[in-house]
């Protein structure tokens, strides 16, 4: 009997050891649970937000995720984790010794994060809200129907643009990985997406970096008075007599300094002339600053995306309130936002609208999928993309009512100075011939898209601003905070594609940004350093930033609908979100944003193909801009700058098959599948008669790549039985 109750007391403390150890394994698995899903949005101090908590370490890495079998897979049992308890035990501490050498030894496996998710919000709309929300969309707008190109111009937004947005943010933070690492694990033939983002970015970056510099120019201008830009330069003849340039004179004072002071232009693009020196020590200074708000990477960086980002807005509260208190001002916006309800009737306002929105939101460069993937696994990425997109077309919009309060105020002084001078006429009983036309609507629609808005018109209407070197400054300033946040993203694509890749396994992240982006895109810069300048920057500007981007996009749905399958990213959007993307998005996805693409891009190409293309050249004769025909072999760098990006979704595919790897294959970067189901309290998903007649899921769960289908659901034999 005794024999009896000592085995029952050792049975006893055998399980409760055992229970106490499943206590304490089940208290770790939940710490380590919490420390994986960073919960920022709830307003958790000093926690890391995104990839450098071990939620965004290779599956490799952690070995407590070994010993406690968690991974990708479903949670093994309890039953199952009893029987390696006593060794498990054993052993705890020195697997955590052992996990703390590993991140040690390898620090190229640990991924930036942001840290804050107002850091990353604002450094994604920065990259959205750019330069084309101040100067193109204002033009568009009046040019294509005032108020009824909102029509469109949403509509495009609804079909094309949210779903984009909202698909790179979601698949970058699915993969955690660069644009060519994303499509890369999407399928080894895809990785050329990935590629073809990068080159562009690059592209872009080299060119979209000149604007920063004509605004660094401009800014160090800004402060001298009066203003170099206010009046016409006198000029010394050869009797040593000074005069009015007459060049200036049959211009304007804005135009003439900036294509015969800044650009130094040239008659044509055949003809540089001369190297500009301003323009070179200008492009050296701006890819400087490039690079110093890089060098560190996104987790020091964010004191800079908060003044880049913000900045702007200030700025254009200041000038919104000056704007509408300017004389003309309401003549402006009611120019507009008055709808011209026939203009919506024309296929080319529809296609301006859908590229505005395409270009406007930055997508297919590779930057969006490159910032989301620094965000933690359950980061609500369909909340980040209503609120980027939101925010970047109602920037638009304002700026718009913040231009035109000025180009209001500007077509109404030379309206009144037009009506005083016809007074003045007849007073002195001048010819009827003789008198001036005075058109208060001409003068309205006298408005400019691109650099001349910003550069010629608005700077001729500061010119008559009380203290207009402190609105010069204002002005240039934001303009330059607006373009060096986008130039972050796009250059945040290439290097962090660059950095997946592994093509250079040994060199840091920081030589990688400065000499291999910033320097060697400093160097090609150079090439509008000169009298021709201006005209090399529109060449690339319409050809390397527009197609090929129309190009990636389609391919990265037709990758994420067809291959990845529409189903798996909607269960992997409901894993991160807790909720599952609705009809709306994946119809988009499959269907609707593929077909609008295609159609604006064959709309373009007959617009090409019927119109051609040109250029404005200077006349200094006229004081004015002449429409020039491109010369043969700018058409021919035109096609290489496109072919030189798109090439490489194709032939990334065909050396594949041909047994050629392009891009090294790389395990994917762990995702906490178990985590996020049992946190959402998540279960498989059933799709339902709907989605399967829509999106051809058959009854295995695979999806097929056939047109939508209406029949009857197909049952599984074992159901039927």
């Amino acid at each position: 009997m005794a024999n009896t109750a000592h085995l029952f007391r050792r049975q006893s403390s055998r399980d409760l050891i055992q229970q106490a150890t499943v206590r304490s394994l089940d208290e770790l698995e939940l710490r380590e649970l919490r420390s994986r899903l960073v919960r920022a949005e709830n307003g958790a101090q000093n926690v890391v937000y995104g990839a450098t908590n071990q939620a965004f370490v290779s599956d490799d890495d952690p070995p407590m995720g070994r010993i406690l079998d968690l991974g990708p897979q479903a949670a093994p049992t309890k039953a199952a984790r009893a029987s390696k308890l006593t060794m498990q035990a054993s052993i705890v501490s020195q697997q955590q010794q052992q996990q703390e050498a590993a991140i040690v030894e390898r620090p190229e496996d640990e991924r930036e994060s942001w840290d804050s998710k107002w850091t990353f919000l604002l450094a994604t709309i920065g990259y959205a809200v750019g330069l084309g929300n101040v100067w193109r969309f204002p033009y568009l707008a009046q040019k294509n129907g005032g108020g009824a190109f909102l029509v469109p111009y949403f509509v495009m937004l609804l079909l094309q643009g949210l779903p984009i947005f909202y698909l790179e943010l979601a698949i970058g933070q699915r993969l955690r990985k660069g644009a060519i690492g994303v499509w890369h694990e999407v399928s080894a033939y895809l990785g050329g997406i990935g590629i073809s983002s990068a080159f562009v970015s690059y592209i872009v970056a080299l060119y979209y970096n000149t604007i920063i510099a004509w605004c660094l120019i401009y800014l160090l201008h800004s402060f001298e008075s009066p203003l170099p830009w206010a009046e016409c330069p006198k000029r010394l003849f050869r009797n040593f007599t000074y005069d009015v340039e007459p060049e200036c004179v049959v211009s304007s004072p804005t135009k003439y300094y900036w294509y015969r002071e800044t650009l130094q232009v040239s008659p044509s693009v055949d003809d540089p002339v001369q190297i500009n020196y301003a323009v070179a020590l200008a492009l050296v200074t701006a890819w400087s600053l490039v690079y110093l708000c890089m060098v560190q990477g996104i987790t020091e960086s964010s004191k800079i995306v908060y003044v880049t980002a913000i900045f702007p807005y200030v700025v254009l509260i200041i000038f919104f309130f000056r704007g509408i208190t300017l004389k003309g001002a309401s003549d402006g916006i009611a120019h507009l936002f008055t709808p011209r309800w026939e203009s919506i009737l024309e296929p080319v306002v529809w296609l301006e609208a859908g590229t505005q929105i395409f270009f406007s939101l930055g997508l297919a460069f590779g930057g969006l999928i490159a910032f989301s993937s620094y965000n933690p696994a359950n980061n609500n990425c369909y909340r980040d993309a209503l609120v980027v997109s939101i925010t970047n077309c109602s920037t638009s919009m304002f700026a718009g009512v913040v231009v035109f309060s000025v180009i209001g105020f500007k077509a109404t002084s030379i309206y009144d100075s037009c009506v005083a001078e016809r007074t003045e006429l007849v007073r002195q009983n001048k010819s009827h011939d003789l008198l001036p036309v005075c058109d208060l609507q001409k003068e309205l629609e006298n408005s400019a898209s691109g650099t001349g808005l910003a550069f010629i018109i608005f700077t001729e209407a500061i010119n008559q601003f009380p203290a207009a070197q402190l609105w010069a400054v204002l002005f240039f300033l934001m303009l330059f905070t607006l373009g060096i946040d986008s130039q972050f993203g796009t250059l945040e694509g290439v290097s962090t594609s660059l950095m997946d890749m592994k093509l250079f396994p040994n060199v840091p992240k920081e030589m990688i940004t400065g000499v291999g982006l910033c320097v060697s895109c400093c160097v090609l810069s150079m090439c509008f350093a000169n009298g021709a300048g201006s005209y090399i920057f529109q060449l690339m500007d319409s050809f390397a930033g527009s197609y090929t981007l129309l190009i990636i996009a389609f391919f990265e749905c037709i990758g994420v609908s067809y291959i990845y399958g529409l189903k798996r990213f909607a269960d992997d959007i409901e894993l991160m979100t807790g909720a599952r993307p609705n009809l709306y998005w994946m119809l988009c996805w499959k269907y609707i944003s593929p077909i609008a693409m295609i159609t604006i891009l064959v709309a373009s190409f007959l617009e090409l193909a019927s119109e051609g293309s040109s250029y404005p050249g200077w006349n200094a004769l006229t004081g004015n801009t002449d429409r020039l025909e491109w010369p043969h072999w700018c058409i021919v760098i035109a096609i290489m700058l496109i072919l030189v990006s798109i090439l490489w979704i194709p032939g990334v595919a065909i050396l594949r098959l041909c047994g050629i790897n392009v891009i090294e294959d790389s395990e994917p970067a762990w995702f906490p599948s178990a985590e996020l189901r049992d946190v959402h309290g998540i279960v498989p998903h059933e799709p339902t008669d709907v989605e399967i007649s829509l999106f051809c899921i058959r009854a295995d769960g695979s999806e097929g790549l056939c047109c939508p289908t209406y029949g009857p659901r197909e049952q599984p034999l074992d159901e039927e039985e």
